[in-house]
């Protein structure tokens, strides 16, 4: 697969400077570049993961089971 990417001049002097720093070539730099932005990714909570928390936390305020905050904060260990 092969992708062409256009960008400004200066963003290419900026990746030519750091690669040539690196020792790379400029595309194995924006390969190593894009591949870290997914390996942040998979960190992240999906959406599926944050809405199926905000259910379950919305279920619990409609079971009465909520806490005034003053207990919460008394029961975080510093």
């Amino acid at each position: 697969m092969q992708i062409t990417l256009t960008i400004p001049e200066y963003l290419e002097q900026q990746l030519l400077e750091k690669a040539s720093k690196l020792n790379l070539p400029i595309e194995t730099l924006i390969l190593q570049s894009l591949g870290q932005l997914f390996e942040e990714d998979k960190n992240d909570p999906s959406k599926e993961d944050i809405l199926n928390s905000l259910l379950i936390a919305l279920r619990e305020v409609e079971d009465g089971k909520v806490h005034p905050i003053a207990e919460l904060w008394d029961s975080i260990d510093v």
